[in-house]
């Protein structure tokens, strides 16, 4: 089933979804027993999935776990990629790019793959987003649940100091261009002890990799990313900073 994103049962959809209304959804689910496993499709060509909108930027929709565990009864697969886009991210892609931790607990136990390829970031898997946008439960989700550490810059931004020491033992040592993003991802994750390492291997301490816009000090005193969509639920509740008044 392709649903064309305004089709008056995808905005319905979409609704129930993001708006975290099980019941309406629940409905929707029983009138239309293919809608599970639907594709939504933008006017861009691209085309979506309904777990990936329950798992879509910023992430932490109302009801979101309960919702992804509804999708995936009535059919849903968590495995689907984004189709028609320049990277097949899986819904696990797009709950660990914005911090969705409980979101993504429920997609992984609905069978999703932590090593499914196709992220935004390096076309890698889940971790390889988690730790380029800096969300960090998710990543640690994700090793706790088995993910693999096959990059030194994976190791450094999660302060695993022995693994990083790893692969600086045998006859192919990392490259200068390697050490300077991994010690640039050690400050990212707030990992001094693993940076100082790093850098005691011959890191630029003022490395911007040419993916990044702060220095290795920017991004170590830079916000949690994973407090995005909360800052922003705040201020629309009428929330304000002490500076503000």
């Amino acid at each position: 089933m392709i649903l064309g994103q305004d089709d008056p049962l995808a905005v319905e959809l979409v609704h129930a979804v993001q708006g975290g209304d099980l019941e309406s959804l629940k409905r929707l689910l029983a009138e239309h027993p293919r809608l599970a496993r639907a594709r939504i499709a933008g006017r861009n060509g691209r085309s979506r999935t309904p777990l990936h909108v329950a798992s879509d930027w910023p992430g932490y929709f109302p009801n979101g776990p309960a919702v992804v565990r509804a999708l995936l009864a009535a059919g849903a697969d968590p495995n689907a990629p984004v189709e028609g886009a320049p990277h097949a991210e899986t819904p696990l892609h797009w709950a660990a790019s914005s911090d969705d931790v409980e979101v993504a607990v429920a997609l992984i136990g609905g069978g999703a793959s932590i090593e499914a390829t196709g992220a935004s970031i390096a076309g890698g898997t889940p971790l390889d987003d988690a730790i380029g946008y800096g969300c960090w439960r998710v990543a640690r989700l994700l090793l706790d649940h088995g993910a693999r550490i096959e990059k030194l810059w994976h190791a450094a931004a999660m302060g695993i100091t022995s693994r990083v020491e790893a692969f600086f033992v045998g006859p192919s040592a990392p490259s200068p261009k390697d050490v300077n993003d991994a010690f640039w991802q050690a400050c990212h994750g707030g990992h001094r002890r693993t940076a100082a390492y790093l850098l005691a291997q011959g890191a630029d301490v003022n490395w911007i990799p040419d993916y990044a816009k702060g220095t290795p000090l920017e991004i170590a005193t830079s916000l949690d990313t994973g407090r995005e969509a909360l800052v922003r639920w705040l201020r629309e509740k009428g929330a304000r900073s002490g500076s503000e008044g």
